[in-house]
């Protein structure tokens, strides 16, 4: 199979070091020292910028290396499992140039990324201190100065406001307003007097301490005219389909974020002992840390069917991106919610228990959800597409081809054509349109193999959960002006749906990729897909079905990857360091 968005992060993860080891320049315990002290992580994105990462950033076309999105997802993943305060940090630069990517010039893309492979950090302008995710209402301002424009007004909360050189900054450029009222305008501050711009002070925050989550005012700051990313008055819609890059690309933060929980939590299970046994070996703990393996594999199949699916659904982004940035990180702080009852009071406490890095990890990961719209901007950005979803469901539209290129892993993927992307899926989804050929195949499979059985009727529940969904979707399609709860509700429901489809859909067409791999036991009778569509029924308020069999089998699992060097995940992944026995036998061997 082509393994190479695995294999790149692997070694990356190598040149990072082991993350255990205190001496380490990209340690855990490095980490929590910076966090203690609030300190920007300097020395490590250096380290990052050296190894390369920003070129990863930059397309290939514009000089970079960035040509698949799938990869781009498993290298941050890997920056987020050390720490989210790096990842943030530096993957903000991604976030600041992709404006450029989706809009720019072949001259100012090739400009920009340039200075990004350089080093230069960029960021991303669009949020204000009185409006929030309301980008209409904003109000900083371009005034025609005849030669370009003069730039006023404030952003607040911005990541690397002050760190970074450069800004992709939604601008009102027309004073009324209004969605052609406004113009990204990529504004280099190295070409500004200081006069005419100042940084606003490092906001304080719960999570991420060693951010850069600052703002910054202009003040008629002189900007020329080549700045202007696009046409003039199409900010707006050039700002929402880069975000539909962006938000399926923070899926990286959560999965690396779940990782590290798991780990951890893992690690302590195993180490513990209650009432005469360890930890893992009692029931409930085992339900716990089974349940939540199997959330992080529900994730995990959303997330690289979604990257994929940037190169061949492009035209779906709109839905696809929006499902992806709601379910991960709601997702994910569940996840790390479950493990905070196996910790009990060592998730709350710093240098106890593994350098406290699990309560850095839950406080870092809350911001996950707020970045480039919070879920119900996302599930908002559904309920507004539910009449062409209906419609694609009852017509059986959408992209199927694409949504099968992006289930198989061993179909490269087509270069990204940014022009594809759209403000709304008109024909529908091309994942929910597969689903009922994949149930299909798994019901025919099961006939063949019995180990399927269960999983096919699992499947095929999922079916008739989507067909309400999309009849309950009908009763909100057309809303004009507030949105019930009960409309946030059905959406919550279709991004489940969506992603039992993508699971469905990985698992049926890349299944036999795995065999004689390390995830095998994985792939095989379709194990993970057994407890993802279990769990995914669950958060859909169906009827729980008891399968210890299969929890049981997916925790041992997780506890073999553990002790092998492995990470826990759909695909083979060596971790850097020596293999690890597990944590109680190595306490055992030092007593």
């Amino acid at each position: 199979m082509r393994d190479t968005p695995y294999r790149l992060a692997e070694e990356l993860d190598a040149f990072l070091g082991d993350p255990e080891d205190p001496r380490g320049w990209f340690s855990h315990a490095r980490c929590a020292e910076l966090d203690e002290q609030e300190e920007f992580p300097a020395g490590i994105c250096r380290r990052l910028d050296d190894w390369g990462l920003p070129e990863h950033y930059v397309p290939v076309e514009h000089g970079g290396r960035l040509t698949d999105y799938e990869q781009l997802l498993q290298v941050m993943r890997a920056v987020a499992r050390r720490d989210l305060t790096v990842a943030v940090g530096h993957g903000k630069t991604y976030l600041g140039g992709v404006c450029v990517w989706v809009a720019g010039t072949p001259e100012q893309a090739a400009r920009l990324g340039a200075d990004i492979r350089a080093g230069v950090p960029v960021s991303l302008g669009l949020t204000e201190r009185a409006h929030g995710s309301d980008l209409l209402a904003g109000e900083v301002r371009g005034a025609d100065s005849g030669t370009g424009w003069l730039v006023s007004g404030e952003k607040w909360l911005i990541n690397n406001a002050t760190r970074g050189s450069l800004l992709s900054l939604l601008t009102r450029t027309d004073p009324a307003g209004g969605p052609r009222g406004f113009s990204v305008l990529l504004v280099d501050k190295r070409e500004l007097d200081k006069d005419h711009y100042r940084h606003l002070p490092k906001v304080h925050t719960h999570g991420i301490r060693g951010a850069d989550i600052s703002g910054i005012t202009f003040h008629d700051a002189p900007v020329d005219r080549s700045a202007l990313v696009g046409t003039e008055g199409t900010g707006l819609e050039i700002v929402l389909k880069a975000l539909q890059l962006t938000r399926t690309m923070c899926a990286a933060l959560s999965l690396g974020a779940a990782d590290h929980g798991l780990r951890l939590v893992q690690d302590f299970a195993e180490q513990r002992e209650l009432y005469g046994r360890r930890l893992i070996d009692l029931p409930q703990a085992r339900r716990t840390l089974s349940t939540a393996a199997a959330d992080v594999l529900v994730h995990e199949a959303l997330a690289t069917v979604a990257a994929r699916s940037v190169h061949t659904l492009t035209d779906e982004m709109s839905i696809t991106a929006a499902v992806t940035k709601y379910l991960l990180p709601s997702g994910t702080e569940d996840v790390l919610a479950q493990l905070t009852g196996l910790l009990g009071a060592r998730a709350f406490l710093k240098g106890v228990h593994a350098d406290g890095m699990f309560q850095k990890v839950e406080r870092d990961h809350r911001i996950v959800g707020l970045f480039d719209g919070n879920t119900l901007v996302n599930l908002n950005s559904l309920v507004n597409q539910f009449r062409s979803l209906v419609r694609g469901r009852r017509r059986g539209t959408g992209d199927l081809a694409g949504a099968q290129a992006a289930y198989d892993l061993s179909v490269p993927l087509p270069a990204l054509d940014p022009s594809r992307l759209s403000l709304v899926a008109r024909h529908g989804s091309g994942v929910l349109a597969g689903l009922d050929a994949s149930v299909a195949r798994l019901h025919t499979l099961a006939e063949e193999r019995p180990g399927l059985t269960r999983v096919a009727e699992a499947a095929r529940r999922i079916a008739a959960v989507a067909d309400d969904v999309h009849t309950d979707m009908e009763r909100w399609q057309g809303l004009v002006g507030d949105v019930p709860p009960a409309a946030f509700d059905t959406a919550r429901r279709y991004t489940l749906c969506h992603a039992a489809a993508a699971c469905l859909g990985l698992w049926t067409h890349s299944a036999p990729l795995f065999t004689g791999t390390g995830t095998e036991p994985l792939w095989r009778d379709g194990l993970w897909l057994r407890t993802a569509l279990d769990r995914l029924l669950h958060r859909l308020g169906e009827p729980d079905t008891e399968d210890a069999e299969a929890y049981d089998a997916l925790l041992d699992h997780l506890i073999t990857t553990r002790r092998s060097g492995e990470l826990f995940s759909l695909h083979p992944y060596r971790l850097p360091g020596a293999p690890a026995e597990s944590v109680a036998d190595a306490t055992t061997a030092r007593n």
